[in-house]
């Protein structure tokens, strides 16, 4: 009997390691540099590398990868030498090398992350390669570094210079960043328009990039699409808030520069994005902005966000449609991807229309993610001297995605600095930042991004973070076509680090000039003015920790030579020019979320927002009910294509929230009618991914009672109408949970005691909402 027990463990141990396999059979294995596993002695200046990918039944095969090489291991983490970013690919190698030229002896450390085509990541263990004799060595990119004399720093401007043209700072409104800003009332919501785009006010943004929202989670939330359904493209719907956005950016700025670009796409988009239909889908977008809005939009990222593009599309589709419909003047940018290496580039080579169809090259994160005081000296993803060549526009696309409440780390010193590093370093004269401004909900996914917060909109209060005013260095003292930079007035104070910098910009038609100087250190610099620019007083503009944005004594040059001192750690504007301002309003104090809450959907238009909801996933909107009164609808018929559903998993169904994340002990109530699927009433739900507890109550009756993925209990309500309206409340006092429908108790279980949001959510069906009612529970 026990020799019978220890087989049977042995057994069992066996069947368990074999069912572990199987379920988690995602592996990377088989690293090659080269086709060597960790070889010594490599010669080739740019060596290949490949892997083997091993599926499970879920992901049998590679949704994509990415590469990451750096000089140690520790340093993989934030690779310094070479890093792919996540590509979208089932190839796994060769690979050529792409990073900055490696040195005879080195040794590179290197793994490979995967996920797998259905979702589910994989990380490899570290290999490492070792350079021999290179043949053909290449030479790194070395940045100017200004000359010193006695210690003091030595600058010339000239205006015979020669420089790329500044096309502008701006920010990317998407992934529903820009939610509550739309809630706040004037005139405290124009007060915060102004500190965005007003010229010469606050950071003054150049540029407005919004997101064509297609329905579906494309970061803190889902924004809703102008054309959810086929029909609808024969007649798209002004939607959402970033027509709007673009709007009240223009009546601010009339030269601010407009673009947009999809994360998501509805269902009848899906597989296939790159198609006719959906070029008729990005030029409808254009249809609703001119004659709805009387907007003219200047960009299309003719792509997916962060998902590369195409090259037939664009050339037979996107561009001859754009022509023949009128909007011959709307530029393609692209690919707006995120793998770095500027690939873009190599196409272009042997392909001359899709060269001249690509009008501005744009990739993202070229600073890299390394969030930290360090991230403007980390190597990110440079453009290559190829791309430089070439003279078409360089943008970072979209960049920096952190708080603008620091000033140290990867705040707003290092904004300015990175600012200045895409031009000494990559010849970039455009950077998009995500976002202008963080208006999500707290705890939603990256609610602390933003240059500034306003996600109060029932109290009015906002915050004007030192981010600002770091963009506000560069805005507020060139403008976008009319400057260009002065290369040999772009450079760093000590090679060692991009934290010392100056960059200098003067007007085309003019003699005015500028200068934007970050410091580490100390600095004595010397400015010598050259004949062409002007010599007339000098204003000066201060930000350090304590204080941004201060006007200092302005300075007049001797004999044509400027001298100055300059403080660590600091960000100052030298110019030529006047007029600039740090711009204030009076702030409203901040107060909680109205509570109790009464919400009857009767104070918007039908077809607008509804009021303090922060849709996570679908789209819900105000809609009329058969008696003539009002009522929030979802109205995404179908799951569309969604954005990173490779990379990451998806929000399950349309959800909204609504309230306070602190709330507790509260009753909350809806009226409901279910068109179809099923309805859920969640409450203390913590942010994205329906964290919480939920309620759902289908059509036919069949109801679960969950806490997030997890059922609780189930069961059936006899007697139930699915073709009539019914009230679902949720009771959650301490560890106690309570469901009733028609108020009639359903389930009452003992679980756990959180905090957290209200919530409505449904299937993809066009189901009603109303009479919402959130109180306390004593």
């Amino acid at each position: 009997m026990k020799n019978f027990k220890k087989g049977y463990r042995i057994i069992s141990l066996i069947c368990s390691l074999l069912f572990s396999a199987t379920s988690f059979a995602t592996e990377i294995k088989h690293l090659k540099c080269n086709g060597q596993v960790n070889p010594v002695g490599v010669v080739d200046a740019r060596p290949e590398f490949s892997w083997t990918f091993i599926g499970d039944k879920k992901s049998p095969k590679q949704g994509g990868y990415r590469i990451m090489m750096a000089s140690s291991i520790e340093k993989l983490k934030y690779p310094d030498i070479w890093d792919t970013g996540p590509t979208s690919t089932s190839e796994t190698g060769p690979f050529k090398y792409c990073g900055a030229p490696l040195k005879p002896g080195q040794r590179v450390y290197w793994k490979v992350t995967a996920w797998g085509n259905n979702r589910g990541v994989t990380h490899s263990e570290p290999a490492w390669f070792e350079m021999g004799d290179i043949k053909n060595p290449e030479t790194p990119f070395e940045p100017f570094v200004f000359p010193k004399n006695d210690g003091v720093v030595q600058i010339t401007l000239s205006g015979n210079d020669e420089g790329r043209t500044f096309e502008g700072i701006g920010g990317v409104s998407a992934g529903a960043s820009t939610d509550l800003l739309y809630d706040y009332k004037d005139p405290i919501r124009s007060q915060i328009l102004d500190m965005l785009f007003k010229p010469k006010f606050g950071a003054g943004f150049q540029h407005l990039k919004v997101e064509l929202g297609g329905g579906e989670n494309s970061t803190c939330g889902s924004e809703p699409s102008h054309a959810i359904t086929r029909e609808e493209l024969k007649n798209p719907v002004s939607r959402g808030y970033e027509f709007w956005f673009m709007k009240e950016a223009k009546n601010r700025n009339p030269n601010v520069i407009l673009e947009y670009l999809p994360w998501s796409f509805p269902y009848y988009l899906k597989l296939n994005i790159f198609t006719k239909e959906s070029a008729e889908y990005f030029v409808t977008f254009l249809d609703v902005a001119k004659k709805q809005w009387e907007l003219d939009i200047d960009w299309v990222a003719a792509a997916e966000n962060e998902n590369y593009t195409n090259r037939d599309w664009l050339v037979n589709e996107v561009r001859p449609l754009l022509d023949a419909r009128g909007y011959s003047n709307v530029k393609i940018q692209g690919p707006d991807d995120n793998s770095g290496d500027w690939k873009i580039f190599d196409e272009f080579e042997n392909d001359k229309a899709f060269n001249d169809v690509v009008e501005a090259v744009g990739y993202h994160y070229v600073t890299g993610r390394e969030f930290n005081e360090n991230m403007v000296d980390g190597r990110g993803r440079p453009t290559t001297e190829k791309a430089k060549n070439t003279g078409k526009p360089l943008w970072a696309s979209e960049d920096w995605s952190w708080t603008g409440k620091d000033w140290g780390g990867a705040g707003a010193l290092n904004l300015a600095r990175i600012y200045n590093k895409f031009y000494i370093r990559d010849r970039i004269t455009k950077t998009l930042i995500w976002a202008p401004i963080g208006s999500i909900y707290k705890s939603v996914t990256w609610d602390k991004a933003g240059a500034m917060k306003a996600n109060s909109p029932w109290s009015g209060y906002y915050e004007v973070w030192p981010t600002i005013w770091a963009t506000a260095h560069t805005t507020q003292f060139a403008e976008p076509h009319n400057w260009q930079y002065l290369n040999s007035a772009c450079g760093l104070f000590d090679g060692a680090t991009y934290k010392g910098s100056s960059v200098a910009l003067k007007e085309k038609d003019g003699s005015n000039w500028s200068m934007i100087i970050c410091t580490e250190t100390d600095e004595e610099i010397e400015v010598k003015i050259e004949e062409g620019l002007s010599l007339d007083t000098v204003n000066v503009w201060k930000s350090d920790e304590n204080e941004q944005f201060v006007q200092q004594e302005s300075l007049t040059p001797e004999e044509g030579v400027l001298r100055i001192s300059l403080d660590a750690k600091c960000i100052y504007s030298i110019t030529t020019t006047s007029g600039q301002q740090k711009g204030a309003y009076k702030i409203p104090k901040e107060t909680p979320f109205p509570f109790p809450y009464v919400e009857d959907y009767e104070d918007r238009k039908v077809g607008d927002l509804p009021k303090y909801h922060s849709d996570q996933t679908g789209s819900f909107e105000i809609a009329l009910k058969e008696d003539g009164s009002q009522c929030l609808k979802q109205i995404v018929p179908e799951q569309g294509y969604d954005w990173m559903r490779v990379y990451r998993r998806s929000n399950i169904k349309p959800n909204t929230l609504v309230g306070d994340v602190n709330w507790e002990n509260y009753t909350c109530s809806v009226d409901v009618f279910i068109n179809g699927g099923n309805v859920e009433l969640g409450g203390r739900v913590k942010g994205s991914y329906l964290k919480g507890y939920r309620f759902q109550v289908a059509k036919n009756g069949h109801w679960k009672l969950m806490f997030n993925q997890q059922e609780l209990e189930k069961g059936v309500i006899d007697g139930f109408n699915g073709n009539i309206w019914h009230n679902l409340k949720l009771n959650l006092k301490n560890n106690e949970v309570e469901a009733f429908v028609d108020g009639n108790t359903i389930v009452k279980i003992t679980h756990q005691k959180h905090q957290g949001y209200v919530m409505l959510a449904s299937s993809y069906d066009e189901n009603l909402f109303d009479n919402l009612r959130i109180k306390k529970l004593e």
